[in-house]
């Protein structure tokens, strides 16, 4: 395969000076001595509310027992006190493995979605997650709804194989898409709660028993014949109406999967030259019309993820303006080291709001941060 086929460039040069876009902060949850996992923070708007969730477990990523905080606020940043939207549930074998998933407005609904998964009897040690354990079983999209912002309804099984990166983002026809690894689910219900269609790169004869979690998308890569695991997708939609799903690789550089066809089928992965720090990212279309990135695109040092960036485009191909959002070292002591800690500004996901661009990041996937940037800035 030849190197680098996509045109999608960054034009990142870590050494060259960038302004400082100017952002305010608000700590929302930080452990201290128990549940001090963190991470896969999303936020959603239902009317004057903002709505953070993120998933959280007792100490290490991805263990038996991890649930799903939330909070809110109506005036930043003023946040409510952060409290389990779906608390720990057990399974078959174990306890229930959670993992937020971001959320949908609509017709005076907001759904707020969770991957699931529990590990098999062999991947467990004393009703925890054993240390490199990776059997999956019973992955399914839940869901809950509230009509006020306050009170939720049931848990509701959706019935899609899938742990989403990002939750349903509606492309210029209303069809609403998911962001997994390598799955990206579409509907035509715009309530987000039925009506969804398994489409992605994997293989057509894997779709009856795909399930596109942290263990699953290894499995097609091997079946693929991938140099690199492909995972965490986000997508922006161009002014031809191609989707574009850049993907993180495990390797400095993005790849991308495009479609024509507003989600139906995707192109086989290639390369781009959008550096990456090895975390997830966020795309979407700034006010004026420019297509934004917000993440770590320094390269180096692997794992650090710092700084945070804005990076904005005129055309969805060359992200050439960059801003630096947040590049302090963090002022918050680690609670418990533990499996796969680590990263400075882990896993942001973004909304634009009355003429704010807010960012929640986990730090050392232990706390959670907002940070909020006037768009008139940039």
């Amino acid at each position: 395969m030849r190197e680098h086929l996509s045109g999608i460039t960054n034009c990142y040069d870590a050494q060259a000076p960038r302004p400082a876009a100017p952002v305010e902060r608000v700590l929302l949850y930080q452990p201290e001595h128990e549940w001090t996992y963190s991470h896969h923070p999303h936020l959603g708007r239902f009317g004057d509310r903002l709505i953070a969730i993120w998933s959280n477990g007792r100490e290490h990523e991805d263990d038996a027992g991890q649930r799903v905080l939330w909070a809110s606020c109506r005036d930043f940043p003023a946040w409510t006190e952060p409290r389990p939207l779906i608390d720990t549930l057990w399974g078959t074998h174990s306890e229930l493995v959670l993992t937020a998933a971001g959320c949908h407005a609509h017709a005076g609904q907001l759904v707020a979605y969770a991957g699931q998964f529990e590990y098999s009897p062999d991947s467990l040690q004393d009703g925890r997650r054993r240390p490199g354990g990776q059997g999956h079983q019973g992955t399914t999209l839940r869901a809950v709804v509230t009509e006020d912002g306050e009170h939720w309804g049931p848990l509701l099984d959706l019935e899609v194989p899938i742990v989403p990166n990002h939750g349903p983002q509606a492309t210029r026809s209303g069809r609403l898409i998911i962001s997994g690894n390598i799955s990206f689910p579409f509907s035509d219900d715009p309530s987000g709660l039925a009506g969804w269609h398994l489409a992605g790169i994997f293989p057509p004869e894997m779709a009856a028993d795909l399930n596109d979690d942290s263990a699953g998308f290894w499995v097609v890569r091997k079946r693929q014949g991938w140099p690199c695991g492909l995972c965490e997708g986000a997508f922006y939609q161009t002014d031809d109406g191609v989707l574009h799903m850049l993907l993180r690789s495990g390797t400095e550089w993005l790849w991308v999967t495009e479609s024509t066809d507003d989600g139906g089928s995707w192109s086989p992965p290639v390369p781009t030259r959008f550096t990456d720090n090895g975390t997830k990212f966020h795309f979407g279309r700034w006010p004026d019309g420019r297509f934004y990135y917000v993440g770590c695109p320094d390269p180096q040092p692997r794992g650090a993820r710092c700084p945070l960036v804005l990076s904005l485009s005129e055309d969805g191909v060359r992200f050439d303006r960059h801003w630096i959002l947040a590049d302090a070292r963090t002022p918050y002591r680690m609670r418990r080291p533990g499996l796969d800690k680590g990263g400075e500004y882990g896993y942001p996901h973004t909304l634009l709001a009355d003429g704010w661009l807010y960012v929640i990041v986990s730090r050392q996937k232990e706390a959670v941060e907002v940070l909020r940037m006037p768009v008139a800035a940039v």
